[in-house]
């Protein structure tokens, strides 16, 4: 890392330097034990220093060919991305949406780039926009990679059927479908497209021989998702819920909040099942007639499963599955892109708070203080030791000097622009009013995208608008979508994080429909920010009503209420036991039609049984939502422990199953 810093620094110091004469400062060139050695070396560097993001420039002598000069351009076509301040300020809020600490190369050097552009935050438009949070596998930058190159990855699966295996796959498109990602790709092995879900991905993926097969010019991947679901057997359900309760069903039938008749639109009979089973506390299927009596017959299936003490033989008798150990070493790239966009963040400023900038850059103070002293080695070799790069962090404060030709924006790879397209889809949901940005940002990074990567097909275009959406809805029907209510929603928090805190306009009164409990509450809140885990959004907030510091669940929020609306709580009803978490440990038994309820809750411990069954521990889940997964799943997942859990499934089963068989 030191040498390619000195590269760097060496040919960026003037305006070009011959091969000859670099090899000659270079150390680590010229005491190579040959020069097929030194050529070898750097070929990696320029490989290395081009994959940074920096626009090296090789040109020949024109008066002698064998001379090679080389240079790093600063010409405006080497500029990055030409953004806003606000658009930068998502970008810059997309990058956080990533666990830099385990999402892999391309998520780790994103928002060091991002430093490098050398823009100012709006920091009043960051704290309204949303925090995202993408589901973040070390697997993700190979599989990335693969799609921009044009080639294929080979890695170790673990399927439904639990058993793991050897898969040699050509990804055609990496992407996030209910907060998780997908790779869907052409399965050379069984020579057939199939799709993966990434976080079953149990081995580093390898890059293999290049493509074979020709890539659709358009891949839908939820489209692709949902024919998993397909049957010939389509109708349009007809449901009885209850007021305020199964919003998602509610928007897709475009009804009313408290509206107690849902029309669906025609879906798969699988599909539609699934969707009622994972609402069924509080929504009852009344037509088509067989598929009401399907419902009955699978809620009594789980109830009758979970009536007294389970059978633990089985689990007892399971292995425990060993974690899956995928390497995550951190590359050079990385660390070189932090350091150079390190010191063109505090060149820029003048000098930084050693904090501030441990904290931009995701890394600890400890971490970045070595960075610096790696800084304080490095520097132009061809000009004596008196023109190394000088850095001093004392008291807190960062300056650095001499270190000019790291004063530059560093390009994003086709990869890292896919990451940050990634992040601004988790904060697209509660975007609110910086949608317009979130889109106008997308829009640059795609543009770039396609304009250094030629020879990959061009992306997709952008998602429509909720503006080109509505337009595509008719009138009576927009009035009732939950979408409208969103909007207001989203409208008011935003108002009130804009307000000065503590005064009257950063307060909230709302009415709010809990999952775990029937009826709703009204509540005073003060809102501190939103959150997005790329499927739901969340508003944090200080609430009068609990005395404490609560999230609430954006799209649960029924409606804003004039400030002296009187608060209340639900009363407790039958559904009181669904309240809270699960105190302790949570065993199931999960067959391959439910292994992906182990994956949802985080599961600490998973052990392999026969014919694919498996075996999830969980500590401590939320209890409503987990209940409604073992409905969900439609009998493929049963509680073994502990017995007050089992007893509250039973009981919601049951009553269910009443419901779906009285008429």
């Amino acid at each position: 890392m030191e040498r390619l810093l000195n590269v760097i620094m060496t040919i960026g110091s003037r305006r070009r330097i011959d091969r000859a004469k670099l090899f000659s400062v270079i150390p680590d060139y010229a005491e190579a034990t040959s020069e097929q050695a030194a050529e070898r070396m750097f070929e990696r560097d320029k490989a290395a220093i081009l994959e940074l993001g920096l626009p090296l420039v090789s040109e020949r002598d024109v008066l002698d060919e064998n001379t090679v000069f080389y240079r790093i351009a600063t010409t405006p076509q080497a500029a990055v991305l030409d953004l806003t301040t606000e658009e930068y300020t998502v970008l810059l809020a997309a990058s956080r949406a990533w666990d830099a600490a385990t999402a892999g190369g391309a998520a780790r050097r994103v928002r060091a780039k991002l430093l490098s552009l050398g823009h100012d935050a709006d920091p009043d438009l960051l704290r309204r926009t949303p925090r995202g949070a993408v589901e973040s596998l070390p697997v993700l930058s190979p599989l990335l990679d693969a799609v921009v190159t044009g080639r294929s990855v080979r890695f170790v699966y673990r399927g439904t059927h639990g058993a793991p295996a050897q898969r040699h796959v050509e990804p055609w498109v990496v992407g996030v479908h209910e907060g998780h990602w997908y790779v869907h790709g052409f399965d050379r092995d069984r020579g057939a497209p199939r799709v993966f879900r990434a976080s079953r991905i149990e081995s580093f993926p390898a890059e293999g021989p290049a493509a074979k097969e020709t890539r659709p010019e358009r891949i839908d991947l939820s489209a692709v998702l949902e024919r998993m679901l397909d049957s010939d057997d389509r109708d349009s359900a007809h449901l009885r819920a209850a007021p305020f309760k199964a919003l998602a069903l509610r928007d897709r039938a475009a009804a009313s909040l408290d509206a107690e008749q849902l029309r669906l639109p025609v879906l798969p009979r699988p599909a539609a099942r699934r969707l009622v089973l994972s609402d069924v506390r509080w929504v009852e299927l009344v037509e088509p007639v067989p598929w009401r009596e399907e419902i009955a017959e699978v809620l009594e299936a789980i109830a009758v499963a979970h009536d007294g003490p389970s059978d633990t033989a089985a689990l007892e008798a399971a292995a425990q599955r060993p974690a899956p150990r995928i390497r995550l070493t951190p590359q050079s790239g990385d660390h070189l892109s932090r350091l150079i966009s390190a010191a063109s963040y505090v060149m820029s400023r003048g000098e930084a708070d050693l904090a501030e900038l441990a904290d931009a850059l995701a890394v600890s103070e400890k971490q970045l203080v070595t960075d610096l002293q790696v800084l304080f080695v490095c520097g132009d070799m061809g000009a004596g030791w008196e023109d190394l790069i000088e850095a001093e962090w004392e008291h807190g404060t960062v300056r650095v000097r001499n270190a000019e030709p790291l004063r530059r924006a560093l390009r994003l790879s086709a990869v890292e622009s896919t990451a940050l397209l990634a992040g601004l889809a988790a904060l697209e949901p509660a975007a609110g009013e910086a949608e317009q940005v979130v889109e106008s940002a997308r829009t640059k990074l795609l543009a770039g995208m396609a304009g250094q990567e030629p020879d990959v097909a061009a992306p997709a275009p952008p998602a429509p608008t909720r503006e080109e959406i509505a337009e595509a809805i008719s009138v009576d029907e927009r009035a009732a979508r939950t979408a409208d209510r969103a909007e207001e929603v989203l409208a008011a928090v935003g108002s009130a994080l804009r307000a000065e805190e503590g005064t009257e306009d950063s307060a909230l009164t709302i009415r709010y429909s809990s999952a775990d409990r029937a009826g709703t509450s009204v509540r005073r809140i003060r809102p501190l920010r939103i959150e997005s885990d790329g499927t739901r959004s969340y508003l944090l907030a200080d609430c009068e009503l609990a005395g404490a510091r609560r999230r609430f669940r954006l799209d649960r929020i029924v409606e804003v209420l004039p400030a002296d609306t009187p608060m209340s709580r639900p009363d407790p009803g039958v559904d009181a036991d669904l309240s809270g978490r699960v105190e302790g440990e949570v065993w199931l038994r999960l067959e391959p039609a439910a292994h992906w309820i182990g994956e949802s809750f985080a599961a600490a411990e998973m052990r392999d049984g026969e014919d694919g069954t498996s075996y999830a521990r969980l500590t401590g889940p939320v209890r409503a939502p987990l209940v409604d997964a073992v409905l969900e799943a439609a009998g493929a997942a049963e509680v073994h422990s502990p017995a007050s859990l089992r007893d509250t499934i039973v009981t919601v089963a049951r009553a269910g199953a009443v419901r779906h068989t009285t008429r």
